[in-house]
């Protein structure tokens, strides 16, 4: 800083003050400033700043896959509003591991962001309670809770699996099957999928569960394996979009009518959903909204802002195409 002062022939407290407030500077001694820390690549140090006036300008975001698209597309949209407000986002990628969330939660809390964004509601003890007794605000996405730590924005898995049901026998499959990834809220979902199957008269659906994560190839795979369990003419629930295509591919392999012989159903209509072939049915998430509305109950948040509720529901909507 001392070097940049002298060569914009000003004092070091009007380079401080360029940087935190440059509407206080008279707009030829700001350039000098602005063209001085050009020549020098002098970055601030933004930690001392933010140990002085408390603010980092820092969000911290955990998703448990930068990879799959049904998380790390709402980001966008949740960067784009928080970056208009004068935010960066840290991101970190969690896996699907409580342990591993609540390690990075206490590495996160001591870099001081002024808010935090997780994936999902179900945390582990240790991670709640150092999240509550930090006071920084906090929102939980994709999914709800009747008690989040701040504010929750998301919607029911339970009711998109129950509504997938009643999708299969609205469309008079006789039997059904799930292929699901084993984290948490697929697993709602296919135990929501079940049991109002049952109700609605059907038997226990079969079920083939991955411990690893969503892919296309445990999409044929899962599908593989209900066949050589018997499955045939019914619908198949998948607990993702690419599940759900490794399932298409394999049925077509093996020269399975679609939706004919077997049906598949996703989740979150991901951009390629319209276009696979048979087109994919699915359970649409509106991540755009999802990530907006995460975005601006944050900032009222960090703002000490009132808002209107501590759960936003954003809904879902079943969406037919040929494959089922």
């Amino acid at each position: 800083m001392e070097m940049v002062a002298r060569l914009a022939g000003v004092s070091q407290v009007s380079v401080s003050r360029a940087l935190n407030h440059p509407g206080k500077v008279a707009p030829e001694t700001l350039a000098r400033i602005q063209e001085a820390i050009r020549i020098t690549g002098y970055v601030p140090n933004l930690v001392a700043g933010a140990l002085a006036s408390r603010r980092s300008g820092i969000i911290a975001a955990l998703i448990p896959s930068i990879t799959n698209l049904t998380y790390s597309s709402f980001l966008r949209p949740l960067i784009e509003v928080t970056r208009n407000a004068g935010y960066q986002v840290i991101l970190a990628e969690t896996g699907f591991s409580l342990e591993d969330e609540q390690a990075m939660v206490q590495s996160l809390l001591s870099r001081q962001p002024e808010g935090m964004l997780l994936t999902g509601v179900h945390h582990s003890a240790e991670c709640r309670r150092m999240l509550l007794a930090s006071g920084l605000p906090v929102v939980e996405v994709w999914d709800e809770s009747e008690t989040p730590i701040d504010v929750c924005v998301g919607f029911s898995h339970w009711e998109a699996g129950r509504a997938a049901a009643r999708y299969v026998q609205k469309k008079g499959y006789p039997r059904a099957a799930v292929i699901t990834a084993g984290d948490l809220r697929a697993l709602r979902r296919k135990d929501a999928f079940a049991q109002e199957l049952m109700a609605l008269g059907y038997s226990s659906p079969p079920v083939v569960c991955f411990d690893t994560p969503a892919s296309i190839a445990n999409g044929r795979d899962g599908l593989k394996q209900l066949l050589e369990q018997g499955f045939s003419n019914g619908a198949i629930s998948c607990s993702s979009d690419l599940l759900a295509h490794g399932a298409l591919i394999e049925a077509q392999a093996r020269g399975l009518k679609i939706p004919g012989e077997i049906a598949v159903i996703g989740f979150s209509d991901q951009d390629f959903a319209a276009y696979t072939f048979p087109t994919l049915s699915t359970i649409r998430v509106d991540r755009s909204l999802l990530g907006r509305r995460a975005a601006e109950a944050l900032l009222a948040r960090i703002a000490g802002n009132p808002i209107e509720t501590r759960r936003v529901d954003v809904g879902f909507e079943v969406i037919e195409r040929e494959s089922a």
